[in-house]
């Protein structure tokens, strides 16, 4: 659950982008024609595309389009195979015997709630007990969603809209980070880490599922403010995330990213997509672009 949090999440400070506002223009520096950012939300199906203005036109301007991985690669067979690996547990440990009888007591009553089974029962522990601890809660978090929400469909989600649409069209698609690191940053943490991050939610999880319904909201008012007051809020609880978290999954792969972007920027005109949260805060990619010297204005139609 941290994890996901953090995917919509930054440290808030003295932002000035708080008008409603997801996709922004980023011109200036040299650049011959302007290239474009958007903030997705990992849980928002891609028509809600079609309610972010300008996002047409941004798309029309621009020849290729990069987003935190490329898609095409993280589905191939090989991947999506080494994928699967890093959401096992290694060979002869099962999520059981990671936890106290008492932790396993109270994992197995939010399985219930949520799944209408858990791991006593022989069928479902087949399918669910060689999960890594982190691999699990992202799996729950998912499974609750999609009871709540309406017509949630997995596979129609806006992270994957903009490279399926760029593929259609004919136009360049990229990634700023590989399957490698990406695998190692949301599943490479230590397995005792993993249980205490995910017994934490167990503890926890009326709060949890509180705030990422806090975040969805925020994130479909298309309000950066009210995505990192909300997180503001998410870090003054007991799962609140580390510095160290926070680190990790958001401000070093801002930097990253604003390090590449100059490069692709002026060999074409690119349409950037990465999660809302790394839009945000003083070490959020709109800033660290504004302090790069580009000129970065949210598009408003």
């Amino acid at each position: 659950m941290k994890k996901l949090l953090l995917l919509a999440a930054a440290i808030l400070a003295g932002l000035t982008y708080s008008q409603a506002q997801i996709l922004y223009r980023i011109s200036g520096k040299g650049l011959e024609s302007p290239s474009y950012i958007v903030g997705t939300y990992h849980l928002a199906p891609a028509s809600f595309a079609d309610s972010i203005p300008g996002l047409g036109k941004a798309i029309e301007e621009t020849t290729q389009v990069c987003g935190e991985l490329d898609l095409a690669d993280a589905f191939k067979p090989e991947n999506s195979a080494r994928l699967m690996k890093a959401q096992t547990l290694p060979e002869g440990v099962t999520l059981p015997s990671l936890f106290t009888a008492e932790q396993l007591k109270r994992l197995n009553a939010l399985l219930l709630e949520v799944y209408g089974t858990n791991l006593e029962d022989e069928a479902f522990a087949f399918q669910m007990e060689r999960m890594t601890p982190v691999a699990l809660s992202t799996t729950i978090t998912l499974i609750s969603y999609m009871k709540d929400a309406q017509a949630f469909n997995p596979m129609d989600l806006i992270d994957n809209y903009f490279q399926t649409e760029a593929m259609k069209s004919g136009k360049a698609v990229k990634g700023f980070e590989t399957v490698d690191f990406q695998m190692n940053v949301l599943y490479g943490a230590p397995l005792d880490k993993q249980v205490n991050d995910l017994m934490c939610m167990v503890d926890h999880f009326k709060d949890t599922k509180a705030m990422v319904d806090r975040i969805t909201a925020a994130y479909f008012s298309q309000d950066l403010k009210r995505l990192e007051e909300v997180m503001e809020a998410e870090a003054a609880v007991d799962c609140s995330s580390s510095p160290e978290d926070e680190e990790t999954l958001i401000y070093n792969r801002n930097r990253n990213w604003v390090g590449m972007m100059p490069e692709m920027m002026a060999g074409q005109p690119t349409l950037f997509v990465v999660g809302a949260a790394h839009l945000c805060g003083e070490q959020g990619v709109l800033k660290l672009l504004e302090e790069a010297g580009y000129a970065v204005e949210g598009v408003k139609e």
